[in-house]
């Protein structure tokens, strides 16, 4: 019996000890503590920013988003399309610690946000307010977060055109086209889904569908590469042309566009469980993740067909997202084995050549990110969403590692 016993402790040991193991390579403790150094200087940083640079009759600024030229942090107001993304990396700091300073930092910054669920003019409420609140939501269960979430939907979905079938995604540059759809959108419909969980009111899945299905159609080229914008005819539906704004050309394959499609469709199919969905972020991971221009340590340039590779900057934002979208697309593949270890590569990267140093960067945490190269902005800088797919990112590996489900909704 004792021996019996002996045995039984003895196994559960090493079962725990494995456990945390895995759990340690999936976030090492190096990595948290740099985020967690990094993260309280830029909370020390940002009122001081924002002071700096706060104008009278404009709106109020709200949270950090990259550096300037000169390296002085750049803060922004809620309704820029980067404000929740730094509330919600301090929701994954707090998930990452359990350490309340981060969960009372985060409500600061989520609650300075809330504005946005009544904006109409973007389709990027759905970046604004399920990175933050949605984040919130899942770590605490606050049901004001969850009224948050369903008045935002409300807000995206009257951005709908059932005629194009798809939410109109920019209300700029209307000289330059009349109803257009970006494969960043794909992102937002995480919003609806959620949505119509918490509400019961399944028109917002409708949309989500819709403007997935319309995407699918038309957004992709026979390789599985990704138009930028796709311009439609909006009393008809019909596209009217496919080009790009943010990449090189409208022919070429800008890279963060990729990683929005691959995590976007990877996460429809988390939400309907249509086949098609998950096919499609198949195919989007192997155009990524066989390309010839994709460098040996897995971090893409800013663009596939950019003209000056291998000399181009790269883009450690694209590299975090489509880290973090191939672990979640790892639990649905039969590929998932190879989706999981080329993430974890990834990460493993990034946490090597591509973090700030201590006390450095303002106290921002991943360097080497590209905004928008054809407009010379935000070129080889750190931004606020690198920071948070990065950390998504890790999490997710650690999740995996523990042989736990990611929890996502």
């Amino acid at each position: 019996m004792t021996r019996t016993r002996t045995r039984i402790g003895l196994t559960l040991g090493l079962a725990l000890f494995a456990t945390s193991a895995m759990a340690q390579a999936g976030l090492p403790k190096k990595t948290l503590r740099l985020a967690e150094t990094q993260a309280k200087l830029l909370l020390q940083q940002t009122p001081l920013a924002i002071e700096r640079a706060t104008k009278p009759g404009k709106a109020p600024l709200v949270a950090p988003r990259t550096l300037s030229p000169a390296g002085e942090l750049v803060v922004v107001p809620s309704r820029d399309w980067t404000s929740g993304f730094f509330p919600g990396y301090l929701w994954l700091l707090y998930q990452a610690s359990g350490a309340a300073k981060w969960k009372a930092a985060a409500q600061e910054y989520t609650a300075r946000i809330e504005p946005e669920k009544n904006d109409r003019t973007s389709h990027d409420v759905g970046f604004k307010i399920y990175c933050s609140f949605g984040t919130g939501y899942r770590l605490t269960q606050d049901p004001a977060y969850q009224a948050v979430i369903v008045q935002a939907a409300r807000s995206l979905s009257t951005r709908f055109n059932p005629h194009v079938g798809t939410l109109r995604s920019w209300d700029h540059h209307r000289a330059e086209w009349g109803f257009p759809v970006i494969i960043d959108n794909m992102m937002n419909l995480e919003l609806l889904f959620a949505a119509t969980r918490f509400s019961g009111d399944s028109s917002f899945y409708k949309i989500a569908v819709s403007h997935a299905n319309t995407t699918l159609k038309n957004h992709f080229r026979p390789d599985y590469s990704s138009y930028h914008v796709v311009d439609y005819d909006s009393a008809t539906g019909r596209v009217v042309k496919r080009t790009t704004h943010q990449g090189f050309a409208s022919e070429s394959a800008w890279a963060r566009g990729q990683a929005w499609a691959l995590y976007g469709f990877t996460m429809c199919y988390r939400e309907t469980k249509n086949p098609d969905y998950l096919a499609q972020a198949e195919h989007v991971a192997a155009f990524i993740l066989n390309h010839p221009n994709l460098p040996k340590d897995l971090i893409p340039y800013w663009d596939f067909n950019a003209p000056d590779l291998p000399n181009a900057p790269r883009d450690a934002s694209a590299g975090a997202i489509i880290a973090s979208g191939l672990l979640e697309l790892s639990t649905f593949s039969t590929n998932g084995p190879l989706y999981r270890r080329q993430a974890n590569k990834m990460l493993d990267n990034l946490a090597k050549r591509y973090v700030a140093q201590p006390g450095g960067s303002q106290g921002f945490l991943l360097l080497h990110s590209t905004g928008s190269k054809p407009a010379n902005s935000e070129v080889d800088v750190p931004l606020n969403y690198a920071d948070y797919y990065f950390m998504e990112g890790l999490l997710r590996r650690q999740r995996l590692a523990a042989g736990q489900k990611l929890g996502l909704r």
